[in-house]
């Protein structure tokens, strides 16, 4: 089953494109990987603070591997500092 995920960052003031940059660096590798259907990174028009990852996977063995990921493993060790605030939501639509 596909797995679709919605993951919003608020990056902390003066922080906002650093964690662009960070974001941004995660969607030519992650677009390769096998399983994804698509992964696309938006900042926010009338809030640059705020960035919304909106991703796709065949399957969840797909999504666990992008976890397992280098470029995922340097994502998550460096964004903290940066973000503000970091939430997801599971969507229920097809692709």
């Amino acid at each position: 089953m596909t797995i679709t995920k919605r993951v919003t960052f608020i990056a902390k003031e003066g922080s906002e494109a650093k964690m662009k940059e960070l974001l941004s660096a995660m969607v030519v590798p992650s677009k390769l990987e096998d399983g994804c259907i698509f992964y696309y990174i938006f900042q926010y028009k009338d809030n640059p603070k705020k960035f919304m990852a909106v991703e796709s996977w065949r399957d969840e063995k797909a999504l666990e591997g992008h976890k397992k990921s280098e470029h995922y493993a340097i994502y998550k060790s460096s964004f903290e500092p940066y973000c503000e605030e970091k939430y997801s939501d599971d969507l229920n639509i097809l692709v």
